[in-house]
């Protein structure tokens, strides 16, 4: 059997064992078609069935919350931790508070999770975890009171050395801060390491919070320096208005960007004089309010219901930093047409198979959210550092520690794009395989476990 053929069995077992897992069975197979050439050189992986197991879990844990609301009444949500691989250390990965949590997006998640934390060159395993809950529209005490029921079936499955949970959509300061705290009242420690993205006066990082939105910049800015582009001049878009859009703004910002548009869940607003981000700051992380509000304050600014169209806006570089699918290929061409020269994900697989694939074949700079949005995951590791330290670095530190892992990440998908003869150094096809390798030779290393 070839390389090619060992590849499409071990996939069609995966879809077989996974039906109708979609955005799992979607994750898999943009790896996978990266793959290929790796086996070509290296036959002791498919020897050592490798592939079928990489692509299964090492552990799933589904149960039930229980939590009661501010009526009284008895709620019941879905809870999911996702132990993927701890091939090159302990599990890391977000939590998800999100209506659309289900197993398949879990799996998926953490997934990609186990060859994004790879990319950073720091010791971490893949993992990921979340719920069906919706905290929109709760009170402080229902998230508090889900939070605690969470926990108290997670902490089973959690520490400092074993898996170290942080936020994503839906868990922000104040969830982590709920989760934190519950965790070391029944497990009766101070474990300051077992959870990340915590606040800064209970073990959190200077610099967490725009972690991810500075990283998906900081990659960026290399990619473009590399095309002889960079910022400065440019129109951007941004889908999203969470940590990692609104950090992407400010940095892109700092580089002489004009940023144009942003959403959030209901709608996105333009703001053709650039948005004006103070306020976007104060609407999302102190008011938690619609993004439409913006136009209460700025009437020159424009609202469009639905977040779909947001890609007709015309820009030069295109950063979707909402959620996973936002970009098909409609959109794709769209921006093409509009003139964008870069595509830079910020969230986990925003754009489907197919819209990566005409980027690629117009020759639009395109990253791989797995490269470019690394930056959270990145700042996390850094935070498990200080936190086992007993230490804290200045901003400054570790925003420049930050900026040389993206650069890195950046120069060795590269390396590995032209290492195995991607088409047009193509940077996912990079980013695939340089994260695969780490953790195929760590597992190679343990042996058949």
């Amino acid at each position: 059997m070839n390389s090619k053929q060992y590849v499409q069995s071990v996939y069609e077992q995966v879809e077989k064992r996974n039906s109708g897992e979609v955005e799992f069975l979607d994750a898999v197979k943009e790896v996978f078609n990266s793959l290929v050439p790796v086996f070509e050189k290296n036959r002791k992986f498919m020897e050592a069935g490798l592939l079928e197991r990489i692509v299964e879990p090492e552990r799933v844990i589904y149960f039930r919350v229980p939590w009661v609301d501010d009526n009284g009444k008895v709620q019941v949500n879905r809870g999911f931790r996702v132990q993927f691989n701890s091939a090159l250390g302990p599990y890391k990965g977000g939590l998800r508070f999100h209506p659309s949590v289900n197993q398949s997006i879990i799996k998926f998640l953490g997934f990609e999770q186990t060859f994004k934390n790879s990319l950073t060159g720091l010791p971490m395993g893949g993992g990921k975890g979340g719920s069906d809950f919706d905290p929109k529209g709760k009170s402080d005490n229902e998230v508090m009171r889900f939070c605690q029921s969470f926990m108290a079936e997670l902490q089973k499955h959690i520490s400092a050395d074993l898996d170290v949970p942080a936020g994503d959509i839906g868990v922000g300061a104040r969830e982590i801060g709920y989760l934190f705290g519950y965790y070391n009242k029944i497990k009766n420690v101070r474990e300051q390491g077992v959870l990340t993205g915590k606040g800064l006066s209970y073990g959190g990082s200077l610099g967490r919070t725009q972690a991810t939105g500075y990283g998906l910049i900081y990659f960026a800015q290399e990619m473009l320096k590399h095309a002889n582009e960079s910022f400065k001049g440019k129109t951007v878009v941004v889908s999203g208005s969470g940590n990692v859009a609104i950090y992407a703004m400010e940095k892109a910002m700092e580089l002489g960007a004009k940023v144009i548009a942003c959403s959030d869940s209901n709608g996105y607003i333009v703001d053709e004089n650039g948005i004006q981000l103070d306020l976007v700051k104060e609407l999302k992380e102190v008011k938690r309010a619609r993004i439409k509000e913006y136009v209460d304050a700025v009437p020159s600014a424009k609202y469009v219901e639905g977040c779909k169209d947001i890609w007709n806006e015309k820009c030069d570089i295109a950063l979707p930093c909402a959620t996973q699918g936002e970009i098909n290929v409609e959109a794709a061409n769209t921006l093409i047409n509009n003139g964008v020269i870069a595509v830079c994900e910020g969230a986990n697989m925003p754009c489907s198979l197919d819209a990566i694939e005409v980027f690629i074949k117009n020759n639009i700079l395109f990253s791989p959210g797995k490269a470019s949005n690394a930056g959270g995951v990145a700042c996390s590791a850094l935070e498990m550092s200080q936190n086992s330290m007993r230490y804290s670095w200045t901003v400054e530190e570790v925003n420049e520690k930050l900026q040389q892992i993206m650069v890195d990440i950046f120069k060795n998908a590269k390396k590995a794009a032209i290492e195995y003869g991607a088409e047009n150094e193509n940077l996912v096809v990079g980013a695939n395989i340089a994260g695969f390798l780490k953790v195929a030779e760590a597992m190679m290393a343990h042996g058949i476990v």
